[in-house]
């Protein structure tokens, strides 16, 4: 292979490598601003797509007008200074209060932040491509080897993203890497696209200009209650102290949400609602059986775990969470006792439920998994609900947590409609810990079980902290509501949950 070849190939393994990192980064570094949804990554992979396409464009125009390496070497330098300007655009303008659909604010700060350094990339392929091309009949051999080798970059490039670089360094430290490969390329394949003696003014000026804006840029910004922080391979995890209620608490953030609020000194402190509405539900029905079983879904904090623990201690608790990092700060921070009754699994809950051992174990299974923004639409499905009901006791409950606007939302009519499929017609019930008339966008808990149940005797122990739809309520409330069966192959979580988005920033519909 030639030298001019090999040259060739290397440049485009670069810029397809760090294309694919930044494409990558892309949803994580947007998470704590917009959620992990289909929006996102449908906005992030048509904006890269659009750039690069795009860039190849206006780079064949730049080939035959400038078909030098100076070229080159400027479009390197300039992409690493695009892939520099992500982090703290993203800081700026993801926070833009736009008064749009959720689509569309997604769509245009993706635009924003990623257009432009995806653009720059794409122009670098029709550059080598045409600096290659010495001999017509040649052409075929070249072409072929280049686009090879810029598919090979890309491959490693999601591999070593998504197995190796996200939790090793952190999104922001791998955009700095990316644009420090790019811009040192710049010199070594560009030739001499600037004098000597300017680059030997402008990097150490620009080394010293990051060195100095590093900690600004290039690290989220965290309050001063802020005590841990760390991305892994699922969330973005902040931990932070907090005064509620006169009490200091510890707070769980992942991604955009705080998760959990932790008591140290009291396990049997439950600062949301959903969770009070939680014990409430325990507490009625496990009046004749301290000895339950109960299976957790999401563990986040562990707050519950640990408050049905020291509430119940002859019941036993298993809990699914995904996230090992976040059982291991329960134990390091959250106040789970190495010495725990409490059984994890750390793996996928639908994983943990396909492979279970059992049938008929559980008296409790609760779902405690879903958020507003980034729900994880396998757990919601017709297939999933079955596993669940596969697992319960004949008298069991499945009491899942459910964030939606109780008048207008689309998800929890759609929700209930996918469990009454498969526990059965007057199954399903509804509760919280608000009138349902004063509810807007708030956490729900639907409940479900393989029999009947006498669902208003929990409201009338819990009186004021506790209220039920039984299923025939529940039933008269939703008959004229939108819903779909949510199934593996349909399940349009992400559409269903966008209008509490647009509603949060003031353009949804008001109940």
């Amino acid at each position: 292979m030639r030298k001019e070849v090999i040259k060739a190939v290397l440049v485009v393994f670069i810029a397809s490598f760090c294309t694919m990192v930044i494409e990558l980064v892309a949803g994580r570094i947007m998470a704590p601003y917009v959620g992990v949804s289909l929006y996102t990554w449908t906005s992030i992979i048509g904006v890269v797509l659009a750039g690069i396409s795009i860039g190849a464009f206006v780079g064949g125009i730049i080939a035959d007008r400038f078909p030098t390496p100076r070229t080159l070497g400027w479009l390197l330098f300039l992409s690493g200074l695009g892939a520099l300007s992500i982090s703290p655009l993203t800081d700026l303008v993801a926070r833009w209060p736009l008064q749009t659909s959720l689509m569309l604010r997604i769509l245009v700060i993706t635009t924003v932040i990623f257009f432009v350094p995806a653009c720059i990339l794409g122009m670098i392929s029709p550059v080598v491509v045409r600096l290659s091309l010495d001999r017509l009949e040649r052409s075929g051999n070249v072409v072929g080897k280049i686009y090879a080798f810029s598919t090979l970059g890309s491959i490693l490039g999601t591999f070593a993203t998504g197995f190796f670089f996200i939790s090793w360094m952190g999104t922001r430290n791998i955009l700095l890497l990316m644009a420090l490969i790019l811009i040192v390329s710049s010199p070594f394949f560009g030739g001499a696209f600037l004098k000597r003696r300017v680059l030997l003014i402008i990097f150490p000026l620009l080394s010293v200009f990051l060195w100095a804006i590093h900690d600004k840029a290039f690290t989220k910004q965290r309050d001063e209650n802020s005590y841990y922080f760390k991305e892994t391979d699922y969330f973005t995890i902040e931990l932070k102290k907090q005064e509620k209620d006169g009490r200091t608490l510890e707070t769980v953030v992942l991604d955009n949400l705080i998760h959990s609020y932790v008591d140290l000194n009291d396990p049997l402190h439950l600062q949301y609602g959903y969770e009070r509405t939680y014990s409430d539900l325990v507490a009625w029905k496990a009046k004749g059986n301290p000895k339950f079983r109960a299976l957790i879904i999401g563990g986040g904090g562990y707050t519950f775990p640990r408050y049905l623990e020291a509430k119940y201690p002859e019941a036993q608790i298993d809990v699914i969470e995904i996230e090992p990092h976040l059982t291991k700060l329960a134990h390091e921070y959250l106040g789970l006792s190495r010495n725990t009754r409490i059984r994890s699994f750390n793996d996928d809950a639908r994983w943990v439920l396909m492979n279970f051992p059992e049938r008929s174990v559980y008296d409790f299974i609760f779902g405690d998994a879903f958020n507003d923004l980034s729900i994880p639409y396998h757990l919601t499905t017709k297939e999933f609900s079955s596993m669940i009901r596969s697992l319960l006791k004949p008298e069991g409950m499945f009491i899942a947590n459910v964030i939606d606007h109780f008048h207008t939302g689309l998800f929890m009519p759609s929700y209930v409609r996918t469990l009454k499929e498969v526990f059965g017609q007057g199954k399903v019930a509804l509760a919280g810990d608000t009138p349902f008339e004063e509810m807007g966008i708030s956490t729900m808990i639907v409940v479900a079980s393989l029999s009947d149940h006498p669902w208003k005797e929990a409201e009338k122990e819990n009186e004021g902290n506790c209220y039920v739809l039984d299923p025939q309520e529940l039933e008269e409330k939703l008959k004229n509501r939108f819903a779909v069966v949510l199934t593996d192959s349909y399940a349009p979580v992400d559409n269903l949950t966008a209008p509490i988005f647009e509603e949060r920033f003031g353009r949804g519909r008001r109940g």
